[in-house]
């Protein structure tokens, strides 16, 4: 749908330019994004290579494990239904410390490998492996839904990515999203978490 959104707009503006003929400024306008599009990739991969790599260096030096045990009432408290020592549980606080720390890039692959895990228990409750409640097979689990829900409005106290994208721009002071950016986030999230809770209520009457 998106494809044909932005090739409807594409097409209705080269229309209108040649229509009013302003057309080198089409020509002028695609070249230039184009050398600025090369040029923001450049710049937004050697923001990913240094955050991901310290994120790796994190984990390899027990940091990221540490915080997961630290966190854990927090994920019992999120999803309840998980039992213990499951493995989705490391892959959720991975994603959760790295969307927290603004690590967008590093949260996918522990997201991924979480919700393969969340199906893999689904799959055990219709088996009768494990109790809790059965989903019909295609439909996403509470811990599903409340898992993508809280990715998506995480809290985050560093915004690489707005960082980045402001710099790029010729911000004065590219940090200065930080505070608004703890505020709007830190308000998502207790919504989300609201949202979680109460629709886990519903579900359970």
């Amino acid at each position: 749908m998106l494809n044909y959104l932005w090739a409807g707009m594409i097409v209705i503006g080269i229309i209108c330019a040649a229509f009013t003929g302003r057309m080198p400024e089409i020509t002028n306008a695609a070249l230039d994004s184009s050398k600025e599009a090369v040029t923001l990739c450049i710049t937004m991969m050697g923001v990913m290579s240094f955050w991901v790599g310290m994120m790796e260096i994190a984990s390899e030096a027990g940091v990221v494990k540490s915080m997961s045990r630290r966190m854990r009432p927090v994920i019992r408290f999120l999803f309840p239904a998980i039992p213990e020592n499951h493995p989705s549980m490391e892959h959720i606080t991975t994603n959760i410390i790295a969307n927290v720390l603004g690590l967008g890039w590093a949260a996918t692959p522990a997201g991924l490998r979480a919700m393969e895990e969340l199906g893999k228990l689904e799959e055990d409750r219709r088996a009768g492996r494990l109790p809790g409640p059965v989903r019909k097979r295609g439909i996403a689990s509470n811990e599903m839904c409340t898992f993508l829900i809280i990715n998506i409005s995480s809290l985050q106290l560093i915004p690489v990515n707005v960082i980045a994208y402001r710099s790029q721009y010729g911000s004065v002071n590219p940090a200065a999203i930080v505070g608004p950016g703890i505020v709007a986030t830190a308000v998502s999230t207790v919504v989300a978490v609201v949202y979680c809770k109460m629709m886990d209520g519903k579900r359970r009457i």
